[in-house]
């Protein structure tokens, strides 16, 4: 194998391993903004994206076509201002789908919506954390067979969650978080800052 395509892999195969950036950090390419009604939702100079608060959600989703098993997605949130989740990152689980919310019902819950059709404040992989404006928080969702595994800044909170099929999982209905489907953030009353979202494959 001659340099240039040893390289060549070695570069490939650092991708793979990393993720694969769905943000250029500049512009919105591949995203659009989610909820119309909603508030604005742009990037910053500083290579951030912010999104306003909405009355009650605002949020981008991803124009591509994420895949549906075998992934991780990952991001880093902040709440700018507001009292309510600042990440709400609805994905793909096979042929259904689910949202991970962080910063939910008055600004402390981390869970996932839904589970057995019970929301992220009724299953029981909900948490109350001390979530604190101002600071990031990493968010890193993997989707296997048969697993769900949630980490927020890795073992701040952690959920594990076993299934035999997609169905297990659903959106929470009478919101707009069905406008995030496949791929999509949002916030809920809440102004938050969103950066670094990678797309990793397995």
């Amino acid at each position: 194998m001659n340099r240039t395509l040893l390289l060549s892999v070695l570069l490939l195969v650092t991708a793979v391993l990393r993720g694969e950036p769905i943000f250029d950090g500049k512009t919105l390419d591949g995203w659009k903004n989610a909820i119309p009604t909603g508030g604005k939702v742009e990037v910053l100079t500083n290579g951030v994206i912010c999104c306003a608060a909405g009355e009650p959600m605002s949020g981008i989703v991803y124009t591509n076509n994420p895949p549906r098993m075998n992934y991780e997605i990952s991001l880093e949130g902040m709440r700018v201002e507001g009292e309510d989740f600042f990440i709400g990152l609805t994905l793909p689980i096979g042929t259904n789908y689910c949202s991970v919310i962080i910063g939910g019902w008055g600004g402390n819950l981390c869970g996932i919506s839904s589970i057995d059709f019970m929301d992220a404040s009724e299953n029981c992989y909900t948490e109350a954390k001390d979530l604190k404006s101002g600071v990031w928080y990493t968010l890193k969702v993997r989707v296997t067979e048969h697993m769900l595994d949630v980490r927020l800044n890795d073992t701040f909170y952690r959920a594990q969650v076993e299934f035999d099929k997609p169905s297990r999982f659903s959106l929470r209905p009478g919101s707009d978080i069905d406008r995030c489907v496949p791929l999509g953030i949002c916030t809920y009353q809440t102004k938050a800052w969103w950066r670094n979202i990678t797309l990793k494959r397995y």
